[in-house]
């Protein structure tokens, strides 16, 4: 790194401007022309990436260098010349899945098929199961308290009830957060309850992102006053597993993982095959059989190559 050159995160992508946040304040910056050459699979550089720019002024500067990145979370674009690797944030300290508890249902499946993302990604997941004032703990504990059972933290919140909010607030802080749940689930109204208008202005990328054309989609972190930043995004249904065989999918969910090691054969799928021990596991209860059916159709996926939904 030159002694002129600074380090900072991008914070914000629009098309091919960087907002870059260094210790010496933010920069609008543009990615030097060599970094653009040869053939592309994937975002050169995204929001969250870390990079070291040189100041062209006081506002402006270039992307020198973008630094290697710990994780990411990313969905595949389909091209004439290929898949292309979107990434949508990187460097994510957590993954944050927002999930209420009613109105709407929760979709379990789904949240499986994020959780395995974030295991894949090496990327620690917390779960928040809002609205718990339409379901009662007791309620919400019937769909959540599985994920409990396997070592996810989750955070049980209502903003009508004020629960849970100080909670995840004190979760969120420090840390760059990647927020992801459905539609109507309430990330807006709990963001707002952290920080007031952080769930406004999320839901004003969001909305654009939805609208706008791949030329014009632009992605931002969102400051939070105690530290860290949130990012948001749409499209959970385009997030998929990069480069995944069939074979890897049982060690992305915990519990299976964990039982596997006593099969009798190393290859086994966890289907029919006599001596599973995962199929013992979850006689006995200790794996849910809603998250073993979300395995099966994982795998059958990965098999076949045929959508998730």
């Amino acid at each position: 790194m030159s002694e002129d050159n600074l380090r900072g995160r991008i914070i914000r992508a629009q098309s091919g401007f960087f907002v870059v946040a260094t210790e010496e304040g933010e920069y609008s910056c543009k990615l030097r022309g060599r970094l653009k050459q040869g053939p592309k699979t994937g975002d050169i550089v995204a929001v969250g990436d870390w990079v070291q720019i040189s100041r062209q002024d006081e506002e402006k500067g270039m992307i020198e260098e973008v630094e290697p990145r710990r994780n990411m979370i990313y969905r595949m674009d389909p091209r004439p010349q290929g898949e292309y690797q979107q990434i949508i944030i990187a460097n994510p300290d957590q993954a944050v899945y927002v999930y209420s508890c009613a109105e709407p249902e929760p979709r379990l499946r789904m949240l499986d098929r994020l959780l395995v993302v974030a295991e894949k990604e090496r990327t620690p997941a917390i779960i928040v199961a809002n609205k718990v004032d339409l379901t009662g703990m007791e309620g919400a504990r019937e769909y959540f308290g599985r994920y409990e059972k396997i070592g996810y933290p989750v955070i049980y919140t209502s903003v009508e009830d004020n629960q849970g909010i100080e909670e995840l607030g004190e979760t969120l802080a420090g840390k760059v957060s990647f927020l992801a749940g459905p539609s109507g689930a309430g990330k807006s109204s709990l963001l707002n309850a952290i920080q007031p208008g952080l769930g406004l202005a999320v839901r004003g990328v969001s909305q654009a992102t939805k609208k706008g054309r791949h030329t014009t989609v632009f992605r931002e972190l969102f400051p939070l006053e105690k530290g860290g930043y949130v990012g948001d995004t749409p499209g959970l249904k385009a997030l998929d597993l990069w480069d995944t065989t069939p074979e890897e999918v049982d060690g992305y969910f915990p519990e299976i993982h964990e039982a596997l090691m006593n099969c009798r054969f190393s290859n086994c799928a966890h289907r029919d095959e006599p001596g599973c021990a995962v199929k013992e596991a979850i006689e006995k209860g200790e794996i849910h059989p809603e998250r073993y059916q979300s395995y099966l159709r994982m795998r059958k996926v990965e098999e076949e190559k045929i959508p998730w939904f």
